[in-house]
């Protein structure tokens, strides 16, 4: 009985309590976007950012982004992949606040069931797939997810094969790219770990800091992919980049483009207990691991790089 009562109950009282906070949460996050649409030209990106769905302000520099290059309506579609059940994410508040459509990807089974109990899957013309992704299946999931050629905005963050992964995507073609990159790996060297389809951040080492690309070795890929960096968040963790023939509407509009170090001290022990290193404590833990020159195809040791971080990445 008492269950039951408390099932009723949650019924009654807590879902729309959260009903009522989301869309406190979604009007509040509207007067931010309008708040930043006005500005014209910003020092950095870090200037832009706000979060309502996005982990560390993306929210807002992708508003931003959008806003100032005005695009078509047939573009106004994204992708993004690795958002686990899609409560946090970078591309969810462009689909409740400009009703984009789009695609989202994750490994976990239950994501698509995750999407009709929040109610996002019949409010929105938006698709779920469940899959680990990899190099050798992301253009298929793409097209068989029915998406292809120009799109908007294609937001990446496996936890790994990032670099990878963005490297073979041929299917579409985005505006905006947002990546992450692994500050552990410094802003000189253009690195990525090896490409193992079967990657995982844990298991390929407990302390969760080896993964992932230098935002060097991204800014190479995307400069041969046709690509312009605009500058990441300021936590470090995500680089943002705008096709060329798009890039012209941003010309003068961000005078500081640079990447950002990160200060986030989320590695492990064995047990998987928080360590909370700092600084190059971090990648002390891992410098007897593998990279790859991304450029030259050479696989060194990370404590065989000469230097890592430049004077102004550790300033």
């Amino acid at each position: 009985m008492f269950k039951k009562i408390s099932s009723r109950a949650r019924g009654y009282f807590i879902r729309p309590m959260m009903k009522h906070a989301l869309k406190s949460l979604l009007l509040q996050g509207k007067l931010a976007s309008l708040s930043v649409r006005e500005r014209k030209s910003i020092s950095s990106l870090v200037e832009v950012e706000f979060t309502v769905f996005s982990q560390w302000g993306e929210d807002g520099i992708i508003d931003w982004l959008i806003e100032r290059l005005d695009l078509p309506s047939h573009l106004q579609t994204f992708i993004e992949f690795g958002v686990e059940l899609y409560e946090e994410a970078n591309t969810r508040f462009l689909l409740e606040n400009r009703n984009w459509r789009g695609l989202v990807m994750d490994g976990d089974p239950r994501l698509r069931e995750s999407l009709i109990h929040q109610g996002i899957f019949w409010r929105h013309d938006i698709r779920a797939t469940t899959a680990f992704i990899t190099r050798e299946n992301i253009n298929q999931l793409i097209q068989e997810a029915g998406l292809d050629g120009d799109i908007g905005l294609l937001s990446i963050d496996i936890d790994g094969n990032d670099y990878w992964v963005w490297e073979a995507i041929t299917a579409v073609n985005p505006v905006i790219i947002v990546c992450e990159y692994n500050a552990v790996f410094g802003d000189i060297w253009p690195i990525s770990i090896p490409y193992d389809s079967q990657f995982s951040r844990t298991a390929k080492h407990f302390s969760n800091l080896y993964f992932g690309a230098s935002i060097r070795a991204l800014e190479s890929l995307a400069k041969r992919k046709g690509f312009e960096f605009l500058g990441s968040n300021n936590s470090g963790g995500n680089a943002f980049f705008v096709r060329h023939d798009y890039a012209a509407r941003l010309k003068g509009a961000i005078a500081n483009r640079n990447g950002r170090l990160s200060y986030l001290r989320e590695s492990r022990n064995e047990t998987g207990c928080l360590t909370f290193l700092t600084g190059e404590q971090r990648l002390k833990m891992i410098s007897e691991l593998p990279v790859i020159n991304v450029e030259t195809g050479e696989t060194v040791l990370l404590c065989e790089l000469p230097k890592l971080y430049s004077d102004a990445w550790t300033v």
